[in-house]
Formats: C-alpha cells, sequence, structure tokens
C-alpha cells in the first residue's frame, strides 16, 4: 500500500484531496497543519480551505486519534506525522517549511513506508526528486489540455446537403456524434466553394443554422467563424453559461461585452452587468494600493476598461451613447465591477456575469463562481489558458478548462475555441512566436 504525503498547496488547491487516494495511506505532516493556520484568518479562497480543512481533520478525530492511522471512507487511512528526518544534505541544511516537509517524507521511507510525494510546487518535486522520492503533482482535476473540447468541428459533406440544408433549415447526419450546441462548419466533400454554419440543437437532434451569428451587438461585428459561433451563443438566452477560450487578442472579452451591453441595455433582458476577474499580478506585486476598494479595482480591471472605453466611443444610432460615461453607468449600478474575491455568499438573479482571466482560476473558485448565479442569469467566462499567473496552476488544471470538459454536453452550456487574434497582425505574431 502506497504512502501519500501531501504538500500544503495540494490541500489549498484542493480541500477534498486527502480524500481522493482511495484504499491508501494518506499523510499530512505536521508543517503542513503549522502552514494552513497562517491562511485561516484570510478572507480569500485559500482561508476558506484553510478552514475547510481544519474542519475535516476535527471531524476525523472522533474515528480516533490523528497521530495513529484514521479510517477513511474509501477503505484508506490517514494520519498527522511530527516526526521528520535527521541528516538532509548539506543543501537542504536552510530551515525552511518545504525542507521540514521534504524531512518528514524521507522519515517515513526510511521507516519502510512505500512514500510518493505529492505537490503542486514545481521546485518542490525536483527537491524530492534530488532525494529519490517518488514525487507527483495533484493530478486528480487535471485535463488532457491537447484534446480539449473545442466547440465546433469541419465535416465535409456533398454540395447538395448544404443545398437541402438551406432549403429546409436543418439537417440530420448520420454516423456522427454530436455535443449540444456544437459548431458545425459544412463544407463540401466535391471540391466546391459551398460551405454552411450550423448548430446542434439538441431539442431537435439535428444541425440548424445560426440565427444570430450575423448580428453586430453594440455595434461589434463579428470578424471571422469563430467570432460569429461566438455571437450566437452569447445571444442565446437559453444557454445560460457560455466559456469562450483562445489567443490573446482574438476577441473574447470585447465579444463578450458588447453582447452584454445589447442584451443589458437595450433589449433589456437583464437587471445589470456584473463584471469579475481574479486579482493575480503579472510578474511582481506593486504592494498595497491606497483609496476605497472601487479605487483599488481599477488598477486591476484596466482590460475591462480598455474594452468599455472601445465600446462607449462607438456610435449607437438612435440610443445617443456616444457621449456616456463608464462613471455613471457604474453610479447607476447597470455595471458592477468586482474582484472575484468578494462574490462568495451572494445570489446574483437576472444577472450578467461576464468572468474575465478565468485561466486564473482553480477549479473549486470557478465552481464557487457559478453557483452564485440566480434564475435567469446568464455567465460568461474567458480565458487564454497558455497565459497563467496563478503558481499553482498550468493549462490542464486550471478551472476554465475543466469547466470546459465537465460541462461538454449539457444542453445549458456553449463553448468556442479561438485560434484566430484579431488584435493586430504585431500581436497575431506574438500568439504565434512567442
Amino acid at each position: 500500500m502506497k504512502t501519500f504525503v501531501l504538500d500544503t498547496n495540494v490541500i489549498l488547491h484542493d480541500p477534498y484531496s486527502m480524500f481522493a487516494f482511495a484504499g491508501s495511506r494518506v499523510v499530512i505532516p505536521l508543517t503542513v497543519i503549522e502552514e494552513l493556520d497562517t491562511f485561516k484568518r484570510n478572507n480569500d479562497e485559500r482561508g476558506r480551505s484553510a478552514r475547510l480543512v481544519a474542519r475535516k481533520l476535527d471531524e476525523l478525530r472522533k474515528k480516533g486519534k490523528l497521530s495513529s492511522w484514521v479510517e477513511l471512507d474509501h477503505g484508506g487511512k490517514l494520519r498527522v506525522e511530527i516526526n521528520v528526518s535527521e541528516g538532509l544534505p548539506k543543501a537542504f541544511s536552510a530551515h525552511t517549511k518545504d525542507n521540514e516537509i521534504l524531512s518528514c517524507a524521507l522519515f517515513l521511507r526510511k521507516e519502510g513506508e512505500q512514500v510518493v510525494f505529492i505537490s503542486k510546487d514545481i521546485n518542490l518535486r525536483i527537491k524530492a526528486e534530488a532525494l529519490s522520492l517518488e514525487t507527483q503533482d495533484y493530478e486528480k482535476e487535471k485535463i488532457d489540455i491537447a484534446e480539449l473540447y473545442r466547440g465546433w468541428r469541419e465535416i465535409s459533406v456533398p454540395s447538395d446537403s448544404i443545398d437541402k440544408f438551406y432549403r429546409e433549415k436543418k439537417i440530420a447526419l448520420s454516423g456522427y456524434e454530436f455535443i449540444p450546441n456544437e459548431f458545425v462548419i459544412l463544407k463540401s466533400s466535391t471540391g466546391g466553394s459551398q460551405s454552411g454554419l450550423s448548430r446542434y440543437d439538441v431539442k431537435q437532434t439535428c444541425l440548424v443554422p445560426l440565427l444570430k451569428g450575423d448580428s453586430a451587438p453594440w455595434g461589434v461585428k463579428p470578424l471571422n467563424t469563430e467570432q460569429r459561433f461566438a455571437i450566437e451563443l452569447l445571444l442565446n438566452k437559453d444557454i445560460q453559461l457560455v466559456s469562450l477560450v483562445g489567443v490573446a487578442g482574438s476577441g473574447k472579452t470585447m465579444m463578450a461585452l458588447a453582447a452584454a451591453m445589447h442584451q443589458t441595455l437595450e433589449e433589456k433582458h437583464y437587471r445589470r452587468i456584473l463584471i469579475g476577474r481574479p486579482v493575480v499580478a503579472v510578474g511582481h506585486d506593486i504592494g498595497f494600493l491606497p483609496g476605497t476598494k472601487e479605487e483599488k479595482l481599477t488598477n486591476w480591471m484596466g482590460a475591462i476598461y480598455d474594452n468599455l472605453s472601445y465600446l462607449l466611443e462607438r456610435p449607437k444610432g438612435s440610443l445617443e451613447t456616444t457621449d456616456m460615461d463608464i462613471q455613471m453607468l457604474i453610479e447607476e449600478g447597470t455595471i458592477e465591477i468586482e474582484a472575484v474575491t468578494y462574490l462568495r455568499g451572494r445570489s446574483l438573479p437576472n444577472l450578467l456575469i461576464i468572468i474575465d482571466d478565468a485561466q486564473n482560476l482553480t477549479p473549486h473558485e470557478i465552481k464557487t463562481i457559478i453557483s452564485r448565479a440566480g434564475m435567469g442569469a446568464k455567465i460568461i467566462l474567458t480565458g487564454d489558458p497558455y497565459q497563467i499567473d496563478n503558481y499553482y496552476l498550468d493549462a490542464a488544471s486550471n478551472g476554465l478548462t475543466n469547466l470546459v470538459e465537465r460541462f461538454k454536453g449539457q444542453a445549458c452550456f456553449g463553448h468556442v475555441t479561438f485560434t484566430k487574434s484579431e488584435r493586430s497582425p504585431l500581436a497575431a505574431l506574438a500568439s504565434d512566436l512567442l
């Protein structure tokens, strides 16, 4: 039976990770408990995770002493280990929490345990490997990013089938399994220029033409096929959850904001727009910021304000929104800009919610946000899984890609992967070359 030693970052990433190793032994070093104690007073997700772990361990105390093995429901065992190994190599002489956790794993190995050290810290896994410890990343929620659901595909069909599709406004293709709200580009198999854009309608169990794909919400016209697919999802009230994933400059945030302004200010489908972003710094953090919460958020929400400024500068005809000011929309309550940290506990009915840079959120944080949606609400998540600033997430383990795979197949969900950058030729070149 293997013994899995868990690092602090694993437990903070998934508070239920101690129960994820069915039929095995799980060890939590006392150093990890001490580190969790420093997080428990925080009001962020790490603080919530630290408090939840403490409660779960306290519940396990009813089954027996944590200093010896406590039986778990899945047949495994758990204990808190206080012992550490003496005599680490001189390179490990610095007295750090990480080295204490490694020493605990070494002690267990010397005791004859088949130890596997689990950590999301790459450098710590390298150090464990240098000590000849078997080590792994925590991969319970990882997906194969290369196989991530794109939301659309191309299919070759005879030209007369495309003609029939346009004539009858639907087509059923045998031999294919489609996912609800999946888009299909119909191409002529005879080499002609005929093509058609369609979406799989789960109610009619066939492919139907796009209804909103040629729309220009808030004056923003789609520049490519992928953006037309996105508009189809964004303007469809029956699709309550939309994810837009793609390269930088592909128009994810712009399309989401334009659709939100159109449906909230023009069509009055939603009471207001709530825009959130994870507060994660790129590079070194500049430290504490002065001012009110709104003034602090202005510095973090630059990308949102840039897009809003662009949208509000565009003429809107009869609505005369050319002179609209972002601050006025915020003061009126039409637009609310918030850090995702403050969404916990809220109930958000009849709102259109946009979460930008969602790739910096953990799967648990994504779950927390989506569970806030009330009746009549719609959530749009945007992000680039290859631009992650959260130290313990990667393209395969972040909440956005996890959501795409988990919700794939649900009638209320739609997804589009963008592959083309429309920001500028320079931005497109940077996405390709860098």
